[in-house]
């Protein structure tokens, strides 16, 4: 065990890829402790780790991201929103939590909400007296809403990891991703009461007909994904495909600004994207088996835990697992390593599956925005070009406000369960 954390330690400070974290020091591992292994494996773990079919959902849903994301559909959202919510106190802000809310429920992915809402909104909370960190701040969080509200690939990802109704997650993550949206409206009006940062003119009804007639073509998104799936029509993993076919229609036929370039653009990043998460996902399977073949997570949670852990104990053991984990390594790899992992305790107390999925879930998306290695902290650095400290100056509220959800949600289940629990499909 000592082996395997260090090893893992040290090629992280040499800035190996993450993925030769993982794999390099499994191999390491088997080759010094366990020479006998057969080596295949290994292979073996990796080939069913990206079997499973609904997987095919992750890199369609990348891909119509990144055809909106060169497009027109961000902007028209944010033009949509902000000519409602924008001449408020704290309107500009709340207008960046609400576009990254419903560009999460268009794309499900953390990082192509961060670009193509930030990009846009970050030069004009600067303008109107928000901070840099605040802007950065307030654009990495909002963005987390994304991995709640449905399609998430972080819902998919666990669902075919504990083999859960993906369907019912999408639904689960509802209600808790507009109470945060809710929360992150009421801080940024809170604080922009205090600082005096600005808002911008009211718009006229003329101006708000207009922008909502211009930004209802990509509401019809996660109109046209859930009520496909719901209605039976089609499922979560053929409902990406859609996703990619309205995208496509959207920005070429209705919209007109799909450029050839751009297209091919797109193929290209989902690629990329695409081939590390996979890797990712077969590296965090098989450094999992070696871990439930050496026992050790059953070593560790014995002595956490006991021989007879109450309700409340696995939950919150869970929520500080992988809220620590996401703060060092990708969610999906968070996800695939730790679910195993807990799978027994998780059945033994009775935890609902489709509640534990929203609080793993959530926990990924506050990790993947909180320091040291936040995956969305690096994002924003690529993206916005700014320092590191001036990224996460102004994350800490934001990670307080979810960690209130958190704990909202584990004292209240219905928040979650509300919604699934009484749909009619």
């Amino acid at each position: 065990m000592i082996f395997l954390a260090t090893s893992m330690i040290l090629k992280l400070l040499l800035g190996f890829p993450f993925m030769i974290v993982l794999l390099g020091s499994t191999i390491l591992y088997l080759m010094f402790y366990m020479p006998d292994f057969n080596t295949q494996m290994i292979v073996q773990q990796v080939m069913a780790a990206i079997k499973p079919a609904a997987l095919v959902a992750i890199p369609m849903f990348i891909l119509g991201a990144n055809i909106l994301t060169t497009g027109d559909s961000a902007k028209r959202l944010i033009n949509m929103v902000k000519c409602f919510l924008g001449h408020i106190p704290g309107g500009l802000a709340i207008t960046t939590s609400a576009s990254c809310t419903l560009f999460g429920a268009v794309s499900g992915s953390t990082q192509a909400t961060v670009a193509a809402i930030g990009g846009t909104m970050r030069p004009m909370l600067r303008e109107t007296g928000y901070s840099s960190s605040f802007s950065l701040g307030l654009i990495i969080n909002s963005s987390d809403i994304a991995f709640l509200i449905p399609p998430s690939i972080g819902f998919i990802v666990y669902g075919v990891v504990t083999r859960t109704s993906i369907g019912s997650l999408f639904l689960a993550g509802i209600l808790p991703g507009l109470l945060i949206l809710l929360l992150f409206s009421i801080y940024s009006y809170l604080y922009s009461k205090k600082t005096g940062a600005g808002s911008i003119p009211k718009a006229s009804w003329s101006d708000r007909k207009k922008a909502f007639k211009e930004g209802m073509p990509v509401l019809g998104f996660p109109i046209i994904i859930m009520g496909g799936i719901y209605s039976g029509i089609f499922s979560p993993t053929e409902a990406s495909a859609v996703a990619v076919a309205y995208a496509l229609f959207l920005e070429s036929l209705v919209f007109r600004t799909l450029k050839w370039d751009s297209l091919i653009e797109s193929f290209l990043q989902t690629g990329l994207i695409t081939g590390v998460t996979f890797i990712l996902v077969g590296a965090g399977q098989t450094l999992s088996f070696l871990l439930s073949f050496l026992r050790i997570p059953q070593m560790i949670l014995t002595n956490i835990l006991g021989s007879s852990p109450s309700y409340l104990q696995v939950v919150l053991v869970i929520i500080a697992a992988y809220f620590i984990a996401c703060m060092f390594v990708d969610p999906i790899v968070a996800i695939l390593v730790l679910s195993p992992v807990f799978a027994p305790y998780v059945v033994a107390t009775g935890v609902d599956p489709i509640l534990l999925g929203v609080l793993v879930t959530l926990q990924a998306a506050i990790g993947s925005a909180t320091p040291p290695f936040g995956c969305d902290i690096f994002t924003a650095q690529i993206i916005f070009k700014r320092p590191y400290l001036e990224v996460i100056g102004h994350t800490a509220p934001f990670i307080i406000i979810l960690l209130i959800v958190t704990v909202l949600l584990v004292a209240f289940p219905q928040i979650s369960l509300f919604i699934p629990n009484h749909a009619m499909f």
